[in-house]
């Protein structure tokens, strides 16, 4: 993989990767940007959760889990001093459907952490990632009532 960032003016840049699609990136106003977009670190967390997210949504789908609505929340702490690494980060699927098998979901879960998302196995060795999850199921309405919530431990399948 190959990417470049070029820089427009004051702290904003604009980066592209081998997909081709440019993404915008700024500081903050405190350190010389304008505010007008994403920042780098941001840029690790929504990495985190989309590699994450679509290993787990990809395997959902292929064990035929009825799945109408599929979200990743992250909740990342960062050191208070510079550099102000990344020093945990929570990461909980928040899954909509009819009939979704708890099962299934812990099995998507395990297998992105372990196996298939190399940004979650990279971070996880530098810092704690946990995982979560909450399953509802869509009643005949459209309301949602949940139906299963717990957490994702490596040690529970050894």
């Amino acid at each position: 993989m190959k990417a470049t960032v070029n820089w427009k003016h004051d702290m904003t840049f604009i980066g592209t990767a081998d997909s081709g699609f440019p993404v915008h990136m700024d500081a903050g106003r405190s350190v010389g940007g304008s505010g007008s977009g994403v920042r780098p670190m941001e840029l690790l967390a929504l990495g985190l959760a989309g590699c994450a997210g679509m290993d787990v949504i990809s395997i959902l789908r292929k064990k035929r889990q009825n799945i109408m609505q599929f979200d990743v929340h992250m909740d990342v702490s960062r050191a208070e001093a510079y550099p102000k690494v990344f020093t945990g980060a929570v990461i909980t699927y928040i899954i909509s459907g009819r009939g979704v098998d708890e099962t299934a979901v812990l099995r998507a879960m395990e297998l992105a952490a372990t196996k298939y998302c190399p940004a979650q196995f990279m971070l996880s060795q530098v810092f704690p990632i946990d995982l979560q999850y909450e399953i509802y199921e869509v009643q005949e309405q459209g309301d949602k009532r949940l139906v299963y919530q717990g957490v994702w431990r490596e040690s529970q399948n050894e």
